[in-house]
């Protein structure tokens, strides 16, 4: 069995950037001796069920301090078939990150090579600092969550159109879209709602705990997060309208097909009169004969006719 390569690690302007995707405990424990991380964040990059958080450590004689963050960003998962949590754990020192997510997260996996094979490039992001270089992660990874609500966005509109069109959907189809869409909005919603205060009180700690002028930075990085949620706020009405308005025009074709039926049944309701009462077992006149067979065939188009006339006189038809 071949032996699983460490992490990836690039040094540049005397920052440190590590990555390693879904570390195991020992590559985990490694790091932490390394850099002096409390056994409870250990703990908590193994578990994979931590909430959006950030905690701060302070210089402790010969542990350097450092900042743990936990931050989650949608991934659509194939095993369930909607978007699910995807968690970055990232570790911030005064001269190193490493950035540990649970599950392949592109921005970050691309930021990485990017700077790998680009030296300049990799000058310019860890030159410029540890806070600086997480607030370029970060930037990319909300850049990839609008494509995201750019398709739930086209999906709205594509249910709107069908709603209004001339060719509808089946009712059960577009019952099954508008649930797949409201679903998507609220696992997006549960992904990025924890998160808004953590990224407020990262932008709070950050200045704490370095010395870098990145207040601007932070507060473009909460700017985005609130576009998110307000978008999402948006879609949550747009799709809750939709359904609706969908059961509505449903609730309608039901109406007119209870409607037909109640006119059908009226309709036939004096005719069944008759037919029972000229089908009792006693001798009328005309009986046995064909003139009384036409007589009584004429009387039910007369009753027929003189039921439809009535509707139609009450406007009902």
């Amino acid at each position: 069995m071949e032996a699983r390569p460490g992490p990836a690690e690039l040094r540049a302007g005397g920052v440190t950037w590590i990555h390693l995707l879904s570390p195991s405990t020992g590559e985990a424990q490694l790091l932490a001796n390394r850099f002096g991380w409390h056994p409870l964040d250990v703990e908590d990059v193994l578990s994979r069920r931590q909430r959006p958080k950030i905690d701060v450590y302070p210089d402790e004689g010969e542990n350097r301090g450092y900042l743990f963050g936990v931050f989650h960003f949608p991934v659509y998962d194939s095993s369930i078939g909607r978007l699910n949590a995807g968690e970055l754990d990232v570790f911030i020192g005064p001269d190193y990150i490493v950035t540990l997510p649970a599950v392949d997260l592109r921005p970050v996996s691309l930021l990485f090579r990017r700077c790998e094979e680009n030296k300049e490039l990799r000058e310019q992001h860890l030159a410029s600092g540890p806070g600086r270089l997480l607030y370029e992660v970060l930037d990319d990874l909300y850049d990839y969550c609008f494509p995201i609500l750019d398709k739930i966005g086209f999906k709205l509109e594509q249910i709107d159109e069908e709603i209004g069109g001339d060719d509808r959907q089946s009712a059960r189809d577009l019952v099954t879209d508008i649930h797949r869409v409201k679903q998507e909005i609220i696992s997006y919603r549960k992904i990025i709602k924890p998160q808004r205060p953590t990224l407020r009180q990262l932008e709070r700690q950050i200045e704490n705990f370095l010395p870098q002028d990145l207040e601007l930075y932070f507060d473009d990085i909460v700017d985005a997060s609130e576009r998110i949620w307000d978008l999402l706020d948006n879609y949550k009405e747009v799709v809750e309208a939709l359904e609706d308005t969908n059961e509505s025009l449903i609730s309608h074709q039901q109406n007119d097909i209870l409607y037909v039926l109640t006119i059908f049944s009226v309709v036939m309701l004096p005719l069944t009169f008759l037919t029972g009462f000229f089908g009792m077992n006693v001798h009328f006149p005309g009986f046995n004969s064909s003139g009384g067979f036409f007589a009584t065939l004429g009387l039910f188009v007369l009753t027929l006719v003189a039921m439809l006339g009535f509707f139609r006189w009450r406007k009902w038809l």
